[in-house]
């Protein structure tokens, strides 16, 4: 199984980034993968996961897969603690995906858990990610709600170095003044 990222258009001070699981094989599942990485929060996005949870024959990975994916479906609906029901559900099946370690974070800056958001968010740095950018743009939110605003900052100069051009970062970075002492 591959995994593939996106950034959710969640707009919570800057708006975390959440990672969509590839599934393979075709299916409700792989309808719920493209739903997720595509930003999709319509009910037909959630009907697609749930008939794929409910009716597919999936592999225990690509389950935890699919629940990860639901969770960002849920996540970009702003549906937090459902999301993060499907995070912990698919971290229980597939706890190697580093992605739902992200998006588990991601529904903790939701709710303004920051200290639950930087846990999480740290391990899923250590498993490896396909895009880890969003995973330093999100621990940068972390950071900032937790008054750490050094830490914040390097981290969002992390996340535009790992992906230039990417305009949420360079427009946090904005906000800062940086001064020698």
């Amino acid at each position: 199984m591959r995994t593939l990222s996106l950034a959710c258009a969640l707009l919570l001070a800057a708006g975390p980034a959440a990672a969509a699981i590839s599934v393979l094989g075709g299916g409700q599942a792989e309808e719920c993968y493209h739903a997720a990485r595509d930003g999709k929060a319509d009910n037909a996005a959630v009907a697609a996961c749930d008939m794929a949870l409910n009716a597919e024959m999936l592999a225990p990975r690509d389950r935890g897969g699919t629940l990860i994916n639901r969770g960002v479906v849920r996540l970009l609906r702003g549906e937090y603690a459902p999301a993060r029901a499907d995070f912990d559900a698919g971290i229980d099946m597939a706890p190697e995906i580093g992605e739902g370690w992200t998006d588990r974070g991601a529904a903790f800056l939701g709710e303004r858990r920051y200290r639950e958001a930087l846990a999480d968010i740290n391990r899923s740095l250590a498993l490896g990610l396909r895009e880890p950018a969003k995973a330093y743009f999100n621990r940068a939110v972390a950071e900032e709600g937790l008054d750490d605003e050094t830490a914040a900052y390097r981290d969002y100069q992390q996340a535009l170095v790992l992906s230039p051009g990417w305009d949420l970062p360079e427009h946090e970075l904005l906000r800062f003044t940086v001064t020698r002492r």
